[in-house]
């Protein structure tokens, strides 16, 4: 991010800017509009909560604030006569919504006083607010949305867009732990329901697929396919498959509504889909599973195709 920003610090006259007011108003502003969604509470809050170590973090309606302090002498002895020394900060401000925006503003030096000894002030805070940045990028949950983007703007692939991040924001901090997931059901929970005192289902759940499923199941464990991309459920429940709830973040399926027809892998252009055994379920025993969900172009052929309506493709802007 750093390197992206590099073509984009203005100055900006007004107190104003595109998506409103914002609370900063310095004199040399840094903006970059990332291209995907951030409006979960929860993932709003693990950015917050996983940065503490590293910067003093705030939230403030829908905006999140990562402020970097710093600290400057004019010389290095303390005791000796004429020592000053000034505490300095740089704040980075995270915007969400539909899109993402990442604004940082340098403030006038005399916002900390007077210290007419200190050389290079604009340009070190600069550097600080991109490593801001980058840090923030590398190591929360927007890493993942961010990588998605670049697999789909770019035609990339899921390691190269590793790399292509790391090459993007080349100042970050590594803080360990610093990516908490959004509270979810764990595995152990799940284990702990006896599937024996699963209702399973009488055949296929009709359709559609419940488009608020968000919001009305509650998120369960993950599932890894083959190609290493973690697959996000709602509402599984046990461990035998007699209730599966739905599968995939943007490409998602309820997979007690799909008969496995195979429409959605035959009308996929970029093969998102692929047939995967779970026995024990009563719509039917194998589901298309989205193990290249980050390859979608959102097209929208498997939710036109799908006889039972199993599907809603939910476009990354």
């Amino acid at each position: 991010m750093s390197l992206l920003l590099k073509d984009r610090v203005y100055t900006m006259e007004s107190q104003t800017a595109k998506r409103g007011v914002y609370p900063l108003h310095g004199f040399k502003l840094g903006l970059y509009r990332l291209p995907f969604k951030l409006d979960d509470p929860l993932e709003i809050k693990s950015i917050h909560d996983g940065l503490k170590k590293a910067f003093e973090m705030e939230i403030y309606a829908d905006r999140i604030f990562a402020t970097y302090h710093w600290s400057e002498e004019n010389m290095p002895d303390q005791f000796a006569k004429d020592y000053e020394k000034v505490d300095l900060n740089v704040t980075v401000e995270i915007v969400t919504g539909d899109v993402v925006d990442i604004i940082y503003q340098i403030w006038p030096i005399d916002k900390f006083g007077d210290p007419h000894w200190l050389k290079d002030y604009r340009k070190k805070a600069d550097h600080f607010a991109k490593m801001v940045t980058d840090t923030i990028l590398r190591n929360t949950i927007l890493e993942e949305k961010f990588r998605a983007a670049l697999m789909k703007t770019e035609k990339i692939s899921e390691k190269e867009s590793i790399k292509r991040l790391e090459e993007l924001t080349p100042l970050a901090m590594i803080v360990l732990n610093a990516k908490p997931k959004p509270k979810a059901a764990s595995e152990e929970e799940i284990e702990e329901i006896d599937d024996a005192n699963v209702e399973a289902l009488d055949g296929a759940k009709p359709g559609p697929i419940d488009v608020d499923y968000k919001s009305k199941m509650k998120q369960s464990p993950s599932f890894e396919a083959e190609t290493g991309h973690e697959i996000k459920t709602w509402g599984r429940v046990g461990t035998e498959n007699a209730i599966m709830g739905v599968w995939g973040e943007f490409v998602s399926v309820d997979f007690d509504i799909c008969v496995a027809d195979g429409a959605c892998i035959d009308a996929c252009p970029v093969a998102v889909y692929e047939f995967v055994e779970f026995s024990g379920n009563a719509a039917s025993d194998k589901k298309p599973l989205m193990s290249k969900e980050p390859d979608c172009i959102f097209c929208l052929a498997c939710e036109g195709v799908c006889p039972p309506k199993a599907i809603k493709i939910f476009e990354q802007k």
